[in-house]
């Protein structure tokens, strides 16, 4: 005879009463590890995460200790977050993050007259930055010239530090916290850009002055080393050393590591008469490999006396994952049944989704990341949202179509944020 289990849980209390030495009734507190590691595994979203870490104390240790990696939030502009796979807006109560300026992992950067700060909306801890107008020059006596080849002005010098940090403004265009020690930036200097570095609190930024200056699009930390790709697709390591009079880090060099384009881009280029095709490229770590991810984004250009504007439509990707033993690129089908690939400019990172039935093998991206680039392009649409790229299928699809947001010309960009682990 099958009995409600709100009369099985009757009976268990009768049957605890009649035995006079029985232990007391357990309580959630006591909830066995692997049981609460069972329920965190149904919780994908960082605020039910953060709701079951508030129930008591050993329930916030269970949750830090075995939480498997929380889906990322989605901030906009205006301070407003998402918490995937949730569409329902939130803000962090207390405080409001409105008007940051970059993004990296848990961080948001925000901009001050003396420098930049990093808060991390989940913890308040806060790390502060220099102003980029303070800079020490790698080497210190540093003067602005032009390259040379025979002892004679080239026809077109490359351009350095020197030649452009006081004819521009620069801006952070990448940020990341490497360590507790370390900070690195691509600083953009019109649609050029050059690679910095400091230690948090410190007074000014290194840079190596005579480095040229290169269209920097993506950077990455990668197994303790930092990497940086330019539009040429050329993977480069950024080694770094420590200034022996201060401590200080520096650029020591910056040298090549894949030297080789990736194969071909499909359809790059101009494909007809009032079509082509704009790259963009991301760096992003994955099951312990670190991936170049291709996007293609088909522009058209509208019929001469209709409109000067160039309108952004379709989107396409190929990832490609680098080869370090054979120096190349290699191109992949797949990032893995348990995989989505997050990519923004300021932020992106691979989280494993299998444990919360959600598909894999996807590329969520924000398609509103205008980053200053040489091809100027305006979208059909004022509103932008998240949108996803079946890496199987090959479509696209608008996975949380209640999710958008106007679209902003002056850098003001949606993000990826990353709760820590």
């Amino acid at each position: 005879m099958l009995l409600p289990d709100g009369w099985l849980f009757f009976s268990g209390m009768m049957e605890a009463e009649k035995k006079p030495h029985s232990q007391p009734p357990t309580t959630w507190s006591a909830l066995p590890l692997d049981l609460a590691s069972m329920v965190l595994r149904l919780l994908p979203a960082y605020s039910d995460r953060a709701r079951f870490a508030a129930v008591c104390p050993q329930w916030r240790a269970a949750a830090r200790q075995l939480q498997p990696p929380a889906l990322p939030l989605l901030v906009l502009p205006d301070g407003t977050f998402y918490s995937l796979p949730y569409d329902e807006p939130f803000r962090f109560p207390g405080c409001g993050f409105a008007g940051y300026e970059s993004a990296c992992g848990s961080w948001l950067v925000f901009p001050r007259d003396d420098g930049c700060f990093l808060v991390d909306p989940f913890s308040r801890a806060t790390v502060t930055l220099p102003a980029l107008s303070c800079v020490r020059l790698w080497p210190p006596n540093a003067v602005a010239k032009w390259s040379s080849q025979a002892g004679a002005r080239i026809t077109q010098p490359y351009v350095t530090w020197m030649h452009t940090k006081d004819s521009h403004e620069p801006h952070i265009k990448k940020l990341i916290l490497c360590s507790s020690n370390l900070v690195a930036a691509v600083v953009g200097l019109g649609p050029l850009s050059q690679i910095l570095i400091c230690q948090p609190g410190a007074s000014s930024w290194s840079v190596r002055a005579y480095d040229r200056l290169k269209v920097y699009e993506d950077m990455a930390f990668y197994q303790g080393k930092l990497y940086a790709i330019a539009d040429d697709e050329q993977l480069l390591v950024v080694n770094i050393s420590e200034d022996s009079n201060t401590g200080d880090p520096q650029v020591s060099k910056i040298g090549t590591v894949i030297k080789d384009k990736a194969s071909p881009c499909l359809g790059q280029g101009v494909s007809g008469a009032n079509s082509m095709s704009h790259k963009k490229i991301y760096l992003v770590e994955s099951r312990g490999a670190l991936l170049m991810v291709r996007r293609k984004i088909w522009l058209c250009v509208q019929e001469p006396g209709a409109s000067d504007e160039v309108i952004a439509g379709q989107n396409e990707f190929e990832v490609f994952e680098a080869d370090f033993v054979h120096s190349r690129w290699i191109r992949v089908s797949t990032v893995g049944d348990d995989q989505v690939l997050f990519l923004g400019r300021m932020c992106s990172r691979a989280v494993s989704v299998s444990q919360y039935g959600l598909l894999g093998n996807r590329i969520f991206f924000l398609d509103d990341d205008d980053d200053g680039c040489l091809v100027n392009y305006v979208y059909a649409e004022a509103n932008t949202s998240c949108s996803a790229y079946d890496m199987r299928l090959g479509d696209i699809s608008s996975p949380h179509p209640m999710i958008s947001w106007k679209r902003h010309r002056e850098m003001r960009l949606a993000a990826w944020l990353f709760p820590q682990d």
